[in-house]
């Protein structure tokens, strides 16, 4: 197993990340700084780095120079949201180990790893699995997760799905409610604010449309009349981001639990 530092201004990303790299055995380390991740990096000397781009301050292909700086042969791959034609050539010529898009699978990403751990071994690249299909009727352990990132939805999901429920995920307000009427979940873990459809707009629709599951909202924002607005709407919980992870996980098995 390998000693991973994880870099991302997201501490949702770092923490969702971090769960599922530990749970494939994994020791991992945490930034969300480029700052932070350099110092981290002099210090432990990881196997292996996962490195934004986008990031605030100093920008992750700044953080690669650094670390090419201190160690040339390290392995560094990219993960991030960027156009690939904007920074691929110029990661590759600093000797980048992969370059990868945010929203690509889960299992594209851990065989990405594992070639990095075992750069002898040719190991082909791993079909996104396919999609599920649909139930014709709810199940007990159906949750909905909408959040306008993909990295987020995928992670949520994954993290979700390794504790026995029965994940969906949604990108937009648009999806979300097209997917609970097609299969109304016990469960509906909502990100406010998403461009188009906001959360707010969701959970007015769901109130008008008599939804009877339960909805978490997710929020970086101390507006207290939004707030009030989502408790008046339904909301069971709102959670600050970064989500706390193990305070979502016990939520959504009260929710659960029959």
């Amino acid at each position: 197993m390998a000693t991973i530092l994880v870099v991302d201004d997201e501490q949702m990303i770092c923490d969702l990340l971090g769960a599922l790299l530990t749970g494939k055995g994994h020791q991992v380390m945490k930034a969300t700084s480029g700052q932070e991740a350099l110092a981290l990096f002099r210090q432990h000397h990881p196997q292996i780095t996962l490195l934004d781009l986008k990031m605030p301050g100093m920008h992750g292909m700044t953080v690669l120079q650094e670390m090419r700086a201190i160690d040339p042969q390290a392995p560094v791959m990219i993960l991030t949201s960027e156009t690939k034609e904007q920074y691929e050539e110029q990661a590759r010529q600093l000797g980048v180990t992969e370059f990868l898009q945010k929203g690509l699978s889960l299992e594209a990403l851990l065989k990405a790893v594992e070639r990095v751990m075992a750069p002898s071994v040719s190991t082909p690249a791993m079909k996104p699995a396919a999609p599920e299909q649909t139930a014709q009727a709810p199940q007990p352990d159906s949750i909905l997760i909408v959040d306008d990132e993909a990295t987020i939805c995928h992670l949520l999901s994954h993290y979700l799905t390794l504790r026995g429920y029965r994940v969906r995920t949604a990108q937009n307000g648009v999806e979300a409610m097209r997917l609970v009427k097609q299969e109304p979940p016990r469960l509906i873990i909502l990100d406010m604010f998403m461009p188009g459809v906001t959360g707010v707009d969701v959970l007015r629709e769901l109130k008008a449309a008599q939804y009877k599951g339960r909805v978490i909202t997710l929020t970086g924002s101390q507006d207290e009349k939004l707030l009030q607005e989502a408790w008046d709407l339904g909301s069971v919980d709102i959670m600050g981001k970064p989500v706390d992870l193990i305070r979502l996980a016990l939520k959504v098995r009260a929710i659960l639990t029959p």
